[in-house]
């Protein structure tokens, strides 16, 4: 049986998101020495009143006092657990091997732990953390079978492990985003019956079912996707040819449907794109700048779908030309590393090569692998005096690199510094970097509190969605999914700056439907308080707001039912040029259309909607879905159905006539 990782890691690990693991590290240190203990053999006690102290202090450098208190509280409570483990592990029968066995032993189960996880994740072949996984797993596993100890390469694994865990949860919260997305979008095209909406529900089937199973489905969504989009187009372009082209205010309006259609599935495919080649982008910064440009052409509204599918063919041919230049460059360090004198560190660097050639094996980019291997190279050919610092340098540097790419604005800031300390270390010099700590930190800060931020609008438009959620209409049926997905995203662990901007960009949207969905209930308010208190409750069915009682004669209406057959007593009205379940009213009555209690009702609702300045209203009984549009000559167009596709499918045009 192992020991135990020492207690300090504990709190290294947790709060890195805060603060620069060294700075922690070394705060932690200062702070046993003052005590007079040593780091490894702190207990529990001390190291509470250390985090208590010494690190809460620290952490309100960069973050406010009540969010550095609340993270030490989770750690004290991470402690109390870890102790607990601890207590048991050492309560362990004796007879337990001697140290260098237990370290082989250890290493044995992690490298097992790190085969399945890969073959848990071998799906993912090209996502950039599965390729580097691939290469430490084998450079691991040739190290155990020579009997030497990997534990920095295991330690790594383990990382890009958790890096592999956090992505497949992001990336479930954005299937599940797009498989809600594309059963609404079925719901209105399901009617075209053609072979392509058979072939959207089968993929919105299966997935469903990979949803269900924790599996992503990238290809079979991105299909979805584009089918979905072409049969909405299809859909609203008829609506412009049925009605007679540009002239018609209903065709202009279908038009416009038809643009917003193109320019959220063109917007979609750079974002999409934007994270697939973000290792592209990087090595690359004049894509980098082409790419934004293309987003700006998008908000503009300027960009069309044609546009997107050209960049998506340059930027793939861009990465397999990085690819080649990338391999020559791995064969030119390859051969100058042959020539460095043997020594303990050019073991570790020809690992690192292993490594870097897997990933490019895997037609993976490998930009930071040889930056590295050109620093190492550089510290390597230098003087025994200078090299050991070159090499902590070089070290400290690739580890602040990839922290900066994991903080929202940290990078772009840091761009420059970064490239002046990697240009010094390639001429052999030391360069400092504190003060690129402390700027990494203070973004730290920034996006710590930035997180808190959003899981504060998150939960506040969670809360007033369900106060709305029962008011029909397709601004609350848009705001429920993405309150759904706030949900899950509010769930997630640490974020990586792709989530995070997911993130927003779902709070943004979230929170402008929130404002619609609030005007559309208090105008139903308005509407149903001019009948006064006593009539107030009855109607409440009417717009579903979720009270106990509801007008019976609606909740129990039917397309042709008694009460809604004309009566010998009820007025002859013009029954020409109306869908089936439509109606005009002016003044309170009906005036074209089959008369009925049900129908009645909901005139004599709008003449109430008259009296507020109204002229949309939007509502739902037990069994229907109700549509009433005011025309330029007061009078009004009112339709139902059994739901909102049927009734814009069957009546939408003649509403928006």
């Amino acid at each position: 049986m192992t020991a135990p990782a020492p207690l300090h890691r504990l709190p290294v690990r947790l709060l890195g998101d805060l603060m620069s693991p060294r700075a922690l590290e070394r705060v932690i240190q200062d702070a046993a020495q003052v005590r007079g203990l040593p780091v490894a053999g702190l207990d529990r006690p001390a190291l509470e009143d250390i985090l208590k102290r010494e690190v809460f202090k620290r952490l309100q450098l960069s973050v406010p006092a009540p969010l550095a208190k609340k993270r030490v509280s989770e750690v004290l409570a991470e402690l109390a657990l870890a102790e607990q483990v601890g207590s048991a592990a050492r309560a362990a029968p004796a007879g337990s091997p001697d140290e260098a066995e237990a370290a082989r032993a250890e290493a044995a189960r992690v490298v097992t732990q790190l085969e399945e996880g890969l073959r848990r994740f071998a799906l993912y072949f090209d996502w950039p953390e599965t390729q580097r996984l691939r290469g430490v797993l084998g450079i691991a596993r040739q190290q155990q079978q020579e009997g030497q100890a990997p534990a920095p390469l295991l330690q790594e694994g383990q990382d890009l492990l958790g890096a592999l865990e956090r992505r497949l949860q992001e990336e479930l919260v954005i299937q599940a985003q797009d498989l809600a997305e594309l059963r609404a979008t079925f719901t209105r095209v399901q009617g075209l019956g053609s072979r392509d909406v058979r072939r959207v529900e089968g993929l919105i089937n299966q997935i469903a079912e990979a949803q269900d199973q924790q599996t992503l489905l990238p290809a079979e969504v991105d299909r979805a996707r584009t089918l979905a989009f072409k049969l909405r187009r299809s859909l609203e372009s008829s609506v412009v040819q049925s009605v007679g082209g540009e002239a018609s205010p209903l065709a202009a309006d279908a038009q416009a449907r038809v643009q917003a259609l193109e320019q959220e599935h063109v917007g979609r495919r750079l974002s999409d794109l934007g994270n697939e080649y973000a290792a592209l982008f990087e090595l690359r910064p004049d894509l980098a700048q082409n790419h934004e440009k293309l987003r700006e052409g998008h908000a503009a509204g300027t960009l069309r779908s044609e546009a997107a599918e050209a960049w998506q063919v340059t930027l793939a041919e861009a990465r397999r030309g990085a690819l080649d230049t990338q391999r020559a460059e791995l064969a030119d360090l390859e051969r100058r590393f042959a020539g460095v004198q043997d020594r303990p560190a050019l073991h570790d660097a020809r690992l690192r090569l292993e490594v870097a050639r897997s990933i490019l094996a895997g037609d993976g980019l490998a930009t930071a692998e040889l930056r590295e291997l050109g620093t190492t190279l550089t510290a390597l050919n230098s003087s025994p005096e200078t090299m050991d610092h070159l090499l902590e340098q070089q070290r400290e540097l690739a580890e602040l690199e990839r922290a900066a790419r994991d903080v929202p604005g940290a990078q772009a800031e840091l761009r420059a510094d970064l490239a002046a300390a990697r240009s010094a270390l390639v001429l052999g010099q030391v360069a400092d970097l504190g003060p690129l700590w402390r700027v990494l930190e203070r973004h730290m800060g920034r996006a710590a509190q930035q997180r808190e931020d959003f899981d504060a609008r998150a939960d506040h438009v969670v809360e007033q969605y369900d106060r709305v959620r029962t008011l029909a209409g397709e601004t609350t049926q848009s705001l429920g999914r993405l309150a759904e997905t706030l949900r899950a995203q509010r769930r997630l662990g640490p974020m990586s700056p792709q989530a995070r901007t997911r993130y927003a960009q779902t709070l943004e949207g979230a929170e402008a439907l929130l404002i619609e969905a609030r005007a559309e209930y208090e105008a139903a308010q308005q509407v149903t308080s001019t009948f006064g208190e006593d009539a107030l409750s009855g109607l409440l069915g009417l717009f579903d707001l979720g009270g106990e009682a509801e007008a019976p004669e609606l909740a129990t209406a039917a397309p042709q039912s008694m009460s809604d057959r004309p009566s010998a007593d009820q007025p002859s009205v013009d029954q020409t040029a109306l869908p089936h379940d439509a109606w005009t009213v002016r003044a309170g009555q009906i005036t074209g259309g089959q008369p009925g209690e049900g129908a009645a009702r909901v005139a004599a609702l709008l003449a109430g909607a008259d009296a507020a300045g109204l002229h949309r209203l939007d509502m739902g009984d037990a069994s229907h879905v109700w549509s009433a549009r005011l025309g330029q000559e007061g009078d009004w167009r009112l339709a139902r159905a059994a739901d909102w596709d049927t009734l814009d499918r069957e009546a939408g045009a003649w509403l928006d006539g």
